[in-house]
C-alpha cells in the first residue's frame, strides 16, 4: 500500500484514472440541457457551433494556469491551495468554502435532482418521492467514496467509459441516418446572432456550466502517483476528449434537427434520436433517459469523490472543523469531509426549485473561483519567480488575461441578467471571510493555552 503523501491522502491515482475524472466530471447533464438555450440565442448553425468550441478553448485557456498551479503545489484543495499561497490563508478559505458549497455541492445537488427526474422514464414514484430518491443517490455515492480514492475511481472509470461510448455510438447511428441534412449547417433560425448580449449573457454561462469540471484532477493532486507530470496532461487530455464529445453530439443535433429544431425541442437528445431513427416516442425516451441517467450517475460520482478534497485541505491547516481533515485509518479517505458535504447537497436538494436558476447560481460560483486562482498565476510568478515550476502555462502573460478578461465579462453579465441567483455565490464570500477570521482566531488561542 501506497505511503501516505504530505497531506495524509495515498497516492495511487494514474494517469488514466486522473483523465477520466476530468472527462467525467465534464460530461454530465449539460450537453443534454443547454444546447437549447445556446440555439436560442446563437440561431446560426456555425455561431452556435462556434460558441461551443470557444466555451472548449476559454476552458482550456484556465487549464493551462491550473497545470502550472497544480503542478508547484501537488496537493488535496486545487483553488484554495493556490490562493493561499500566492495571496492570503483568507483569501484562500474565501474561494475554498465558494467551490465546496456554490460549485461541489451545488452540482451534486442538481445532478441528483436531475437524476431522479429522470426515472420518471423508468418507473413511477410516488408523489413528493423525488427528492428522497435524490438523496438516496447522494448517500450512496458517499458511501462508495468512503471506501476509498480508488473504489471512486473504479465506479468513475466503468461509468465514464461507459457514457463515452454510448454518446459515440448514438452520435454515429444519428450521422448515418438518412434524415441528415447537411443544408442545416447554412441555414440560419431567424434573426442574426446576437454577438454581444447572446453570446455573453446567455450562451456562454450554459457553455461554461456544461465545460464545468475541466480542473477536476487539481484537487486529487496529492492522491496522484506521479502529480508533476500527470496532473497537466490529465487537464489537457479529459478537456480535449470532452470538447470532441461535445462539438460531435453538438452537430448531430444540428445535422438532423437544424440548429432552429435545437432551439424549439424540449428534448433536444430525444428530438434528435426520434428524427433520426423513426422510432416511437416511448421508445426514443427510454434510450435517451438511459443515456442521461447514466451519464448524470458518473458525474454525481466524480463530484462526490472531488469535493470534500477543498474542506480537508483547510482543515488541515486549522481553517476548518478539525474532524474535516482526519482521513480514515482504513480507507484513507476523508470521511468527515464526505458527511458534511452529503449533508449539504441534501440539504440543497430539499430547497432547488428550477434548473436554470440553479446553473447560473453554481455558473457565477465557478467564474469568481477561476478567475482568482488565475489571478494567483500572476501574483506567484513575480513573488516567486524562482521556484520550481514542472510545467510552465502557455502563452503566459497573454492566454490567462484573455481568460480573465472574458471571465470578468460573463461575471458582470450574469449579475444583470440573474442578480438574485447571482446574489447567494455572492453572500458565500462575507460569510467565508468571517469563517477564516474566527478560525484563526480559534487557532491562535489553542496555540497560546497553557499545556
Amino acid at each position: 500500500m501506497a505511503e501516505p503523501s504530505e497531506d495524509g491522502l495515498r497516492p495511487v491515482l494514474k494517469l488514466r484514472d486522473a483523465t477520466l475524472l476530468v472527462v467525467s466530471s465534464i460530461i454530465g447533464v449539460g450537453i443534454f440541457l443547454t444546447p437549447q438555450r445556446v440555439a436560442a440565442a446563437l440561431p446560426h448553425p456555425w455561431v452556435f457551433l462556434g460558441a461551443w468550441a470557444l466555451g472548449a478553448a476559454l476552458s482550456l485557456a484556465g487549464a493551462l494556469a491550473n497545470a502550472e498551479l497544480g503542478a508547484m503545489f501537488p496537493r488535496a484543495g486545487g483553488d484554495y491551495v493556490y490562493l493561499r499561497e500566492a495571496i492570503h490563508p483568507a483569501a484562500g478559505v474565501v474561494v475554498g468554502w465558494l467551490s465546496f458549497f456554490a460549485i461541489y455541492a451545488g452540482t451534486i445537488a442538481t445532478l441528483a435532482v436531475g437524476f431522479a427526474d429522470g426515472l420518471a422514464v423508468f418507473v413511477t414514484l410516488p408523489k413528493g418521492a423525488a427528492p428522497l430518491v435524490a438523496c438516496a443517490l447522494v448517500v450512496a455515492c458517499t458511501l462508495v467514496n468512503s471506501a476509498g480514492v480508488l473504489a471512486g475511481a473504479w465506479v468513475n472509470n466503468v461509468v465514464t467509459a461507459a457514457k463515452v461510448l454510448a454518446m459515440v455510438v448514438l452520435v454515429v447511428a444519428c450521422l448515418a441516418s438518412d434524415k441528415v441534412d447537411l443544408h442545416h449547417f447554412g441555414r440560419a433560425a431567424g434573426s442574426a446572432p446576437r454577438l454581444g448580449l447572446g453570446l455573453v449573457g446567455e450562451a456562454l454561462p450554459s457553455i461554461l456550466f456544461s465545460y464545468l469540471g475541466w480542473n477536476a484532477s487539481v484537487y486529487v493532486a496529492s492522491e496522484l502517483a506521479a502529480p508533476k507530470r500527470d496532473l497537466p496532461r490529465s487537464l489537457f487530455g479529459g478537456l480535449g476528449v470532452s470538447a470532441l464529445v461535445y462539438l460531435l453530439v453538438t452537430g448531430s443535433y444540428v445535422a438532423v434537427l437544424g440548429v432552429g429544431g435545437v432551439a424549439g425541442a424540449e428534448r433536444v437528445a430525444e428530438a434528435t434520436a426520434a428524427a433520426a431513427f423513426g422510432i416511437h416516442a416511448t421508445a426514443v425516451a427510454k434510450l435517451i433517459g438511459a443515456l442521461v441517467l447514466l451519464s448524470t450517475l458518473g458525474t454525481l460520482n466524480a463530484s462526490v469523490l472531488i469535493g470534500p478534497r477543498i474542506t480537508y485541505a483547510m482543515a488541515r491547516d486549522g481553517l476548518a472543523p478539525r474532524s474535516l481533515g482526519a482521513p480514515s485509518p482504513t480507507t484513507g479517505a476523508p470521511t468527515g469531509s464526505l458527511v458534511l458535504q452529503a449533508a449539504v447537497a441534501c440539504a440543497l436538494v430539499l430547497i432547488l426549485r428550477s434548473f436554470p436558476s440553479v446553473l447560473d447560481y453554481t455558473t457565477f460560483a465557478i467564474v469568481l473561483a477561476t478567475i482568482a486562482d488565475t489571478l494567483a498565476l500572476y501574483v506567484l510568478r513575480r513573488r516567486r519567480p524562482d521556484a520550481p515550476r514542472p510545467y510552465r502555462a502557455w502563452g503566459y502573460p497573454w492566454v490567462p488575461a484573455v481568460y480573465v478578461a472574458a471571465n470578468v465579462v460573463i461575471a458582470a453579465s450574469m449579475l444583470w441578467q440573474s442578480p438574485r441567483e447571482c446574489a447567494v455565490s455572492l453572500l458565500l464570500v462575507p460569510l467565508a471571510a468571517a469563517s477564516y477570521f474566527v478560525a484563526a482566531r480559534l487557532a491562535e488561542s489553542r496555540r497560546g493555552a497553557p499545556r
